[in-house]
């Protein structure tokens, strides 16, 4: 299995639209990715004393049975889902693709 990790830099200055991300932007992936994500999520990071101001407006996963597969489901949707972006957010995301190793508890 991979995991498609999408980080979204909390820079100065810069802004990300939970309301649009969640409400449209999420909802649409969701549909054009289908079936072949076994799972997506998304993880508002939080501002909690003593811990230290996130680093990231959100960190969003799709995980899938392999690269193939994800990229089959992505790629023809890619053009469409990239443009969406400025309606949410002016930083640019930090995409990394990884094996998963070890699930748990």
């Amino acid at each position: 299995m991979i995991k498609v990790t999408i980080l979204y830099p909390r820079t100065p200055g810069s802004r990300f639209d939970y309301d649009y991300y969640l409400g449209q932007h999420m909802p649409l992936s969701a549909q054009r990715l289908g079936s072949a994500m076994r799972s997506i999520t998304v993880d508002r990071p939080v501002a909690s004393p003593p811990w230290p101001e996130p680093a990231y407006w959100a960190i969003c996963t799709f995980v899938c049975d392999s690269r193939e597969a994800y990229e089959q489901a992505f790629f023809p949707h890619m053009e469409e889902l990239q443009g969406d972006i400025p309606n949410y957010t002016d930083v640019t995301a930090i995409v990394q693709l990884g094996e998963i190793e070890f699930e748990g508890p």
